[in-house]
């Protein structure tokens, strides 16, 4: 009887662990990708009321979504649909005299870089420093991004 006991516990267990892992294996991007409210022409995708950011490639996430930090309502990040202008790994501003690293433009002078998510910014969208790496290497100049409400 004990070994039938014992037999049973391990099973239960062993599913358990199984459908513990079936939930692990959904992406966030996977899990969410219902929640971008951006065209299948975005490559990246920002939520402002979320403050979370994506990278997609024809309509499904592929990556995030992302935490992130848009603009302060004196200086707010402007939705709508824009192109990469440029990218600068080592970017500093001219106007703010601060370090962007990472930075993907989009919107003049507004990018992906990597920032503080504590702290709202001047219209960039302040990412952590991973997300603004993958960004980076993600993103290319022309690659169209959307900024939505």
């Amino acid at each position: 009887m004990t070994s039938v006991k014992r037999l049973s516990t391990i099973a239960a267990a062993g599913v358990a662990a199984a459908a513990s892992a079936a939930l692990m294996v959904a992406s966030p991007a996977t899990a969410n990708a219902a929640t971008m409210h951006c065209s299948r022409a975005a490559r990246a995708c920002v939520d402002l009321s979320t403050q979370e950011a994506w990278l997609a490639r024809n309509g499904k996430v592929v990556y995030g979504p992302v935490r992130a930090r848009t603009g302060r309502p004196s200086f707010p990040t402007a939705p709508g649909t824009f192109r990469v202008s440029y990218k600068d790994r080592n970017h500093v501003s001219s106007v703010y005299h601060a370090a962007m690293p990472y930075s993907v433009f989009f919107n003049g002078g507004d990018a992906f870089h990597e920032g503080s998510l504590a702290v709202s910014s001047h219209g960039c969208v302040h990412l952590t420093r991973s997300a603004a790496v993958k960004f980076f290497d993600s993103l290319g100049v022309g690659d169209v991004v959307q900024v939505v409400r």
